[in-house]
């Protein structure tokens, strides 16, 4: 070999001037050095017969980071595709949405003994029952509201504001009143009993179900007006926790309202007409969010109106100077089969008419 050369740590001391010549003809590549990479035996191994000091390493042994690389890479692709497969074909069943009872209902009649009262609503309403009450939504009072068990005082209030809503646009709202549009009145109602709502008034039926005035007090405009004169309420709201997903509002509420003829605006020709309504409302958590109810019950009594008459889609009250004689309700027959209108009817106490000699 030609060429000389010095070892990248000089010459060693001790070595004779010849000796440089073996080291300068040495060249260590990249591929010399990766082949002649060594791992030294355990100390157990080296105390073996003839055992040398060092062993090459295979190759295998120098791919053991590319293949855990490998394996992690798969463990993390089976572990999804399991959590994707779990997610479709998981064991557990999916929770069915609560259903939502429709409403059932009843609107009473109630005769009057003798003609009924007339004159100016002021001196009405002095003279009758109704003397003290509140006018307008003021009547519907909430009271104070305390968390339940499972829910939040916040929600047991969205529940008693959202009852009070209904009552004052069912009942105190003069559009809704006298035969306007009921829209204001559906919105307020679970998305699940607007088909009822709807049917109820397309074709009201004294069927329980049906009524339009089950869900709400009205009146026919081409019979009767509203006197000049707001309605008087006085009634109670009260809450429940009904389950750990279900809180009930139950509403008694009486509503008087001074009406006269549609064609007779006349001031002394007002007459009062008196419903009391019981209603329960219910609220699962998703109403509470979007301010809904439920109207699950409603039981009407309203008077003075003939037993004979059909209150199905509004209430018919009979009004200044009429009277009730010789009214009764219609027959039932039970031997029909199928599903079959009751009618029911009661009487008006006298105490709840105005005094006939009340002061002016």
């Amino acid at each position: 070999m030609t060429g000389r050369g010095d070892p990248p740590e000089g010459t060693p001391e001790g070595v004779p001037g010849g000796g440089e010549d073996e080291y300068r003809s040495v060249v260590f590549d990249e591929s010399f050095v990766r082949a002649a990479r060594l791992q030294e035996f355990s100390a157990d191994e080296r105390m073996g017969e003839h055992a040398r000091a060092v062993r090459s390493r295979h190759a295998w042994a120098r791919a053991g980071a590319s293949r855990q690389a490998v394996a992690l890479v798969l463990l993390i692709a089976i572990a999804f595709a399991a959590a994707v497969y779990m997610g479709v074909r998981h064991p557990y069943q999916t929770p069915q949405p609560q259903t939502v009872e429709p409403l059932h209902s009843s609107v009473v009649p109630l005769a009057p003994r003798g003609e009924v009262p007339g004159g100016p609503p002021g001196r009405l309403f002095r003279n009758s029952p109704a003397a003290e009450f509140r006018t307008g939504a003021e009547g519907v009072t909430v009271p104070g509201a305390r968390r339940t068990q499972s829910f939040s005082e916040s929600q047991v209030m969205t529940a008693l504001t959202t009852a009070k809503d209904y009552l004052v646009k069912s009942a105190i709202d003069p559009g809704v009143l006298t035969g306007g549009p009921v829209q204001a009145v559906r919105l307020l109602l679970d998305p699940a009993q607007q088909t009822q709502f709807d049917q109820s008034f397309q074709h009201p039926v004294d069927d329980g179900r049906h009524a339009a005035t089950g869900w709400l007090n009205r009146f026919n405009p081409a019979e009767v007006t509203l006197a000049d004169a707001p309605v008087r309420v006085r009634g109670t709201l009260t809450v429940i926790e009904r389950s750990a997903a279900t809180l009930e509002v139950a509403a008694d509420h009486v509503f008087v309202y001074a009406l006269q003829p549609a064609h007779d605006r006349g001031p002394d020709h007002a007459s009062l007409f008196t419903v009391r309504r019981e209603t329960r409302f219910r609220f699962d958590r998703d109403d509470l969010r979007d301010h809904h109810l439920e109207l699950v019950q409603s039981t009407v009594l309203a008077g003075p109106q003939a037993c004979a008459a059909n209150a199905s889609g509004y209430l018919r009250p009979m009004l200044a100077g009429q009277s009730a004689k010789g009214d009764a309700p219609t027959g039932t027959d039970p031997y029909t089969t199928g599903r079959t209108a009751v009618s029911l009817c009661g009487v008006l106490a006298p105490g709840t008419q105005p005094a006939v000699n009340g002061g002016s």
